[in-house]
Order: structure tokens, then C-alpha cells, then sequence
């Protein structure tokens, strides 16, 4: 399954195991480029291997300073040198990480690296180069037309192929397999013409990835050692010498290629390097991450991105969860995506009540208390220890408390809060909830000694909308309960009441 960043449908037989985007068609080639096999030679094109043309652009992004990988983040230390020194050194490679670190992502940066037009013979379904024809067939279709052979152009973005490994992959999937109609119509099995190729012969002058490495059978893994090492293939026994030029790469998780044996040896041996992935380092970068990946319907505030941030971090390295499963960073990315939603709906639902005359509607911003959802409607997302049955959302829960309570003390530390504490020191309550609006919010607090320094560490700017000083005092309530401060009660309507000591 391609994602809709580089997957798409298949236009043609002669396009399988290419990718594009949804609803793309193949870019259009400039009018400039050469249309013949002698306009070829006169420009000065000198035929390159895939290993040899991406290591020339990855030395010329180097020089210029350019970025190398685009939306790739957290790897600029650690992970992205081991790429490069493996595409220098000409080597196919494993990215090995558990889910959601970014593997698939950054297989498919690579295609950037393509030179982003290559001639290619027309018809051939194996992208033959015009200086370098493989099939006996493309052989004699240069030698007779010459100089005057029409060329094609094939983009970048139609050289990457890919493949999900499952355990019914077959070979004929990925290497191919003989076309009995070809046979019956009197050709032999030492013709090329007779095989129906797969999606590795297809991606011929490309990158082809393979996901979850691991997940394919013995007998598959065995048809792509000769890919790898010798750069034939064998079809029904039959060895079809053709020299194949590509970059593989593969992605697998560590536990199934290191310790469950799911991988043949002679296979981990034939990949040049093999590369750890891993999750976000530091809280700056799964921060990033979130801001970078997340499609949000609302504004959320940055306090709240971080407390989702500390709070997917706190789940990844929580006891009652799974460590070889991991938990993705589209854990964090899909939290603040929900917690966005739960503050368009607020805005949705309150605007169907009736509004006192002169009062604005609710514009959509999230509040920490909205966060209180991802608990149940995430935790699909986590495998837990076989000990932490039924108690999975309690889990998720106290993790997600102890998140809030980590960023109020690093947000709020040292600013003097009894301004809020005073509020409720003469039985005062306040009452919040996710379908509590702003208005109503700060009209309860009223003028609050303390708010603009607090706003103010919030980021929330010298002018903040109602919408934002009500997440900001909300998420002061909550931080001065969490350290029991303040006390809190949930009503039977699910309002949450702030009030007393905790």
C-alpha cells in the first residue's frame, strides 16, 4: 500500500511498480530535451548507473548546502550521515526501527536524488537507457535505427517503485514469472520476451523499496539474493541474464530482522549497510514533528502541543507498555489532530446555541482539557504489557496527567499563580468543560492578577483572543490541581469544577 505522498495507481502495464500521486499524470517532458539517439550523443549525455547519478546529485546538494532530505526531522545528526555515507559508497541498504519512525518517509526522499529527466528507450518495460539496451530485442532496435532511434523521457517521480511484504507475496510479483501465451505463440524459454516481468525488473534505473523486509517468505527472500549480488534474476529456474540497475532498500522492524530468525542470513549479508532508525531525541523534535506532520481544523495552542508531545514521549518509555512494538510518532501527530477537532466542535455546537446579543461566536481553539480524549480514542495505537489489561485508558490517563503537570512547572515556573489560588480561597468555584465557552469561562474568573505574565509565558501574545486567554487559564486551573493546589470535581454532565484545596 503507497501512502498519498508517493502512491497511486497504476496507468499502464508498462507503469507497474512506479508510483505516482493520486489523480497524477506523468509530467510532460521539455520541449528541449533531445528526441533522438543522435541529439543524445551530440548533447554530450554520458550513460550512468542509478548509484552513480544519486551519488553525483547528493555531492551536489552537499556543495551548494542544500537541504538533502526534505521534511525528514530529527535524523540531521544521527541517521541521515549513515544514509549518505551508504548512497556515496554505491550500497543497497536496511533501515531497521520500530513503527512509526519515519522509514517509509525517508525511502521515498530519495527519489529527490534522481537526476529529474533520463532517456529512456520507448515501449521498453524495463526503462532501457538508448546507450545502454539489455534485452536482445532493444538491442537490435538501436543497431538498426542508429542515431536516428526516437528516445523518451522518463520523470524521477516515475522511478520509484515499492512493495508492502506479505506473507503471499509470490516471486512472480516481484521478479516475474513466464507468459504461457507467449510460449504458445512459439517463443522459447531462453527469450525475454516470454517473461512477464515484476515490479523489481520494472523499477529497471529506479529505487525500489520493500516494507517489512521481514514479512516475506524464505523462498521470496532467496529470489532477491541474486538482485542483490549477482543482478540477474531466475524465473521457473530459467536464469535471465540482465544486468539490473537499481538502488534496493528495504525498512524492517529490529525485532523480527535481528532476533526472530524471519530473515535468511544470505540476504542481511548481500545489504551494503544497515541503518538504525529511531524516535524523536529530544522534546524540541517530537515538537517539530507534530507541527510539521499535523493537518489541525483549529488553533492549538503551543502549552497544549507540548503537553501532547511529553505525553506521547511519556507513553513511549511508560513500563506498562510494549517496548518492541514502539509507539509511532503518529501517535502524537493523530493526539493533536484530535484535540483540534474537539475544539472545532466546541466552536461547532456552541454556535448553535443562542448567543446573547453582542457576544461573538466561539472560534475554535483547543484547551488542555480537551487533550482528555485521546486517551480512549488512541489507545488502538499502543500495545500494552499482557499485565495492563482493562486497564489500558487508566494508563493512558495518569500518563497524560503527569504530561500537563511536566509542562505547567517548565512553562510556569516561578511566576507568582495566587491570584488564580485566591480565586477559590473563599469557596469560589470555577466550571469548565469541553462545551463551556470562552465567554463564560473568563467571565467565572474575571480580572485575575497574574494572567498577562501568564499569557505571556504561554506565548500567547500581548493581545490574546478570549479563545486563547481561555485556554490559558485552563491550563493554569488544571496545573495548580495537578499540584495540589487546587481541588477538582467532575460533574455527572462531564463539566469539570475547579474549587477548594486540593
Amino acid at each position: 500500500m503507497i501512502w498519498s505522498e508517493a502512491g497511486g495507481r497504476v496507468t499502464d502495464r508498462a507503469s507497474v511498480g512506479r508510483v505516482t500521486a493520486p489523480n497524477q499524470v506523468s509530467p510532460v517532458p521539455p520541449a528541449d530535451l533531445p528526441g533522438t539517439l543522435g541529439e543524445l550523443r551530440a548533447s554530450g549525455h554520458h550513460y550512468r548507473t542509478v548509484k552513480q547519478e544519486i551519488r553525483d546529485n547528493l555531492l551536489a546538494r552537499m556543495r551548494a548546502g542544500e537541504d538533502r532530505f526534505p521534511g525528514i526531522v530529527g535524523y540531521e545528526d544521527t541517521v541521515l550521515p549513515e544514509v549518505e555515507r551508504a548512497l556515496l559508497a554505491g550500497h543497497d541498504m536496511v533501515l531497521l526501527g520500530e513503527r512509526g519512525q519515519g522509514k517509509t518517509r525517508l525511502i521515498r526522499s530519495l527519489g529527490a536524488l534522481l537526476d529529474e529527466w533520463t532517456p529512456v528507450i520507448p515501449g521498453s518495460v524495463l526503462n532501457e537507457h538508448p546507450l545502454h539496451p539489455l534485452t536482445p530485442a532493444s538491442r537490435a532496435l538501436v543497431a538498426e535505427a542508429g542515431d536516428d532511434l526516437p528516445i523518451g523521457w522518463l520523470h524521477r517521480s516515475m522511478r520509484y517503485g515499492e512493495k508492502l511484504a506479505t506473507p503471499d507475496t509470490s516471486v512472480g510479483d516481484l521478479i516475474g514469472d513466464v507468459d504461457p501465451i507467449r510460449i504458445a505463440q512459439g517463443r522459447t524459454l531462453g527469450d525475454p520476451e516470454t517473461i512477464h516481468f515484476g515490479l523489481v525488473p520494472r523499477t529497471n534505473r529506479g529505487i525500489f523499496a520493500v516494507n517489512e523486509l521481514p514479512d516475506l517468505a524464505e523462498r521470496i527472500q532467496v529470489a532477491l539474493l541474486n538482485v542483490l549480488e549477482e543482478r540477474d534474476i531466475q524465473v521457473r529456474g530459467y536464469q535471465l541474464r540482465l544486468p539490473l540497475d537499481l538502488l534496493l532498500v528495504a525498512s524492517a522492524n529490529p525485532e523480527d530482522y535481528t532476533n526472530r530468525g524471519r530473515i535468511i542470513t544470505p540476504l542481511k549479508d548481500r545489504f551494503g549497510a544497515e541503518v538504525r532508525t529511531h524516535y524523536p531525541v529530544d522534546l524540541e523534535l517530537e515538537l517539530a514533528l507534530i507541527r510539521q506532520e499535523a493537518g489541525l481544523v483549529a488553533e492549538v495552542p503551543e502549552h497544549v502541543l507540548e503537553v501532547l508531545a511529553r505525553f506521547a514521549r511519556a507513553v513511549r518509555e511508560s513500563p506498562s507498555v510494549d517496548p518492541r512494538s514502539g509507539v509511532s510518532a503518529r501517535f502524537a501527530i493523530a493526539a493533536a489532530e484530535t484535540v483540534a477537532a474537539a475544539a472545532l466542535r466546541r466552536a461547532g455546537l456552541l454556535a448553535a446555541a443562542p448567543a446573547a446579543e453582542g457576544v461573538r461566536a466561539e472560534a475554535p481553539v483547543a484547551r488542555v482539557g480537551d487533550a482528555v480524549s485521546v486517551t480512549s480514542t488512541l489507545r488502538g495505537k499502543v500495545e500494552f504489557e499482557s499485565g495492563e489489561e482493562g486497564r489500558e485508558i487508566e494508563v493512558l490517563a495518569h500518563l497524560l496527567r503527569t504530561a500537563t503537570a511536566e509542562t505547567f512547572r517548565a512553562r510556569l515556573a516561578g511566576l507568582d499563580l495566587s491570584g488564580f489560588t485566591g480565586l477559590v480561597a473563599e469557596g469560589t468555584v470555577i466550571e469548565t468543560g469541553e462545551l463551556v465557552s470562552s465567554a463564560e469561562l473568563l467571565r467565572q474568573v474575571g480580572p485575575v492578577d497574574g494572567l498577562a505574565k501568564v499569557l505571556d509565558r504561554l506565548g500567547l501574545g500581548d493581545a490574546p483572543t478570549p479563545e486563547e486567554a481561555a485556554a490559558g487559564v485552563e491550563f493554569v486551573l488544571e496545573g495548580l490541581h495537578l499540584t495540589r493546589r487546587l481541588g477538582k470535581d467532575v460533574t455527572e454532565s462531564g463539566r469539570t469544577v475547579y474549587g477548594g484545596r486540593g
